[in-house]
């Protein structure tokens, strides 16, 4: 099996520590890193070991925070201007503001593929959850990056990007059974099968805007 299967030694868990991984954000907080992952990660890791404060010790916290440093800058463009999200605390806003941007995402990458309006939701998720669990200062320590993505996302495909077969419409999204039996032993796509409804649906009750969910759900295919 994988030694990232491999059960770790035993060891006293240090909850306090958990705050080195929102110290490890900051620090890098401003590049563009792989799409995000810096943040996604970290959230992820934060809410995690808060939940589950047992697992919280020093070998996992520090293995967390150096995958968070070793994300490389990833089209760490000067971002434009006219990208001004609104503050992440304002949960409701800054989801509709993601959300639409991930739409624009969609209809901009068909026959592309969408792992930009993926991970506008992905990225955008992390930042408005990190700011309401009261993690405000780590949110928007990645602001700058966060408009380099969507200043990013906006220009579309390069002139040189690859092709995708986009996904067939259906009405079936993760909330149906039918969803999951029908993907069956698919590949889980390195967890985006997950990742992705789990910000879509988060954002989407956040947002509390039933039109713009509307104007999603009919799309939403090309993302599931």
């Amino acid at each position: 099996s994988s030694a990232l299967c491999k059960p770790l030694p035993e060891a006293k868990p240090e909850p306090e520590r958990i705050k080195a991984i929102g110290v490890a954000l900051v620090e890098g907080g401003e590049v563009l890193r792989q799409v995000g992952h810096n943040a996604i990660f970290a959230m992820l890791a934060i809410k995690a070991f808060r939940l589950m404060p047992n697992a919280a010790t020093p070998q996992r916290i520090d293995g967390v925070c150096k995958m968070i440093r070793s994300f490389t800058p990833w089209r760490d463009v000067e971002p434009d201007s006219a990208v001004d999200p609104p503050p992440f605390a304002d949960t409701a806003a800054a989801s509709r503001f993601i959300l639409r941007e991930a739409s624009a995402a969609i209809d901009r990458f068909v026959g592309f593929g969408q792992g930009y309006a993926g991970h506008m939701l992905t990225f955008g998720q992390a930042l408005v959850e990190l700011a309401a669990m009261g993690d405000v200062q780590w949110a928007e320590s990645c602001r700058t990056a966060f408009r380099k993505y969507v200043t990013v996302t906006r220009r579309g495909p390069e002139p040189d990007s690859k092709r995708r077969p986009d996904h067939k419409p259906t009405d079936l999204r993760p909330t149906d059974a039918a969803y999951w039996k029908k993907r069956g032993d698919k590949t889980l796509g390195i967890g985006h099968v997950f990742k992705y409804p789990y910000s879509y649906y988060d954002l989407l009750r956040r947002a509390g805007d039933p039109e713009l969910r509307r104007v999603l759900d009919k799309k939403a295919y090309h993302l599931f």
